[in-house]
């Protein structure tokens, strides 16, 4: 089994200069793309017959509705230029260093995502012995971790759509997610998370409870957000430790969520794809740019029992036992 690496992120004065410099809208004119950045706009690079494009009015995020893609101005020149990451920050950097002329600034405005009206959720409950022994079964983690969520305010249970329901939200009840006890989709959406209308999609679940702890291993989604609760058990790291969750591999975070993650020790466990990766470094380039201190785990080569590949942190639960020590899974958050 090939072992796992680190791949670390640390931010680069450089890069983080260049950004300061350059703008989307900087990158649009360079392009000549047609028409201009706006909060509603069509795709400078695909066909777009209604617009679906948006880049915040300080011109520093985009996000692509039709296909779910988003980013900041690297991310946007990478898309545009079908460059590597690598190659992008390179060309980022080179032209603000004086291969374009800057665009006039616009006034920074207040993020759209502060003042979006707060959702009005269901009441939720705090769940029995017994419903924490039916997620623990459906989703192979100890009861002690479930105990653990439900204790630190990230784990709940309702009746939702007329089936019994575990959650996951925070203190902040401004983003929260269900999934059926009975592990089947959600017909409506033809899904199996549904994410609570008004919720705040760049909202990370537990981010006001990570406060008290030195460090936060980011997941991305529910499943992996209990998984992350079992395995700082299995290394001892509950007093220490907090995992905060990204609800599906939104590419931006919410000003107010980077701002209380300013400073702190961050690993991110990403989904073990192309999408899943492109999440992490959008989320790292963020974070770093708020002032925490990120890397990043990768789970690339790590198999499950039956050889399959490991292809979330859920999945790590699933690892032969004694493949934990010698792989470093114990010591996955640090």
């Amino acid at each position: 089994m090939s072992k796992p690496h680190y791949e670390i992120r640390h931010a680069r004065s450089s890069l983080t200069a260049a950004k300061s410099r350059l703008r989307i809208a900087d990158l649009w004119r360079h392009f000549n793309f047609p028409g201009e950045p706006r909060p509603s706009c069509r795709c400078p690079w695909r066909e777009d017959h209604r617009p679906s494009f948006s880049v915040t009015p300080a011109g520093d995020l985009w996000n692509d509705f039709a296909t779910g893609e988003a980013g900041d101005a690297v991310d946007f020149l990478q898309r545009a230029a079908g460059l590597s990451q690598k190659a992008a920050c390179r060309k980022f950097i080179e032209l603000a260093g004086g291969g374009l002329t800057p665009a006039p600034r616009a006034a920074q405005p207040t993020p759209r995502a502060a003042t979006k009206p707060r959702p009005c959720f269901p009441d939720f409950s705090k769940g029995s012995r017994a419903d924490l022994a039916g997620v623990a079964t459906l989703r192979n983690v100890s009861r002690e971790g479930l105990h653990l969520a439900s204790e630190r305010g990230l784990l709940w249970f309702a009746t939702f759509k007329g089936f019994d329901a575990w959650i996951v939200t925070d203190r902040e009840r401004v983003n929260a997610q269900a999934r059926r006890m009975d592990g089947q989709w959600w017909a409506d959406i033809n899904a199996k998370a549904w994410t609570l209308p008004g919720s705040w999609a760049s909202w990370p679940i537990g981010i006001p409870e990570a406060l008290p702890f030195q460090s936060i291993a980011l997941v991305e989604g529910g499943p992996d957000l209990l998984a992350a609760f079992h395995l700082i058990l299995c290394a001892g790291r509950e007093r220490d430790c907090a995992p905060v969750a990204m609800l599906g591999a939104s590419q931006r975070i919410h000003p107010q969520a980077l701002s209380l993650a300013a400073g702190r020790r961050i690993r991110i466990f990403g989904h073990e794809d192309e999408h899943g990766r492109r999440a992490v470094g959008n989320w790292a380039r963020q974070l770093e740019g708020g002032g925490a201190d990120v890397d990043a785990f990768s789970l690339a080569g790590l198999r499950k029992v039956d050889g399959s590949p490991v292809k979330d942190l859920n999945d790590c639960v699933s690892i032969p036992a004694d493949d934990f020590e010698a792989e470093g899974i114990w010591n996955l958050i640090s």
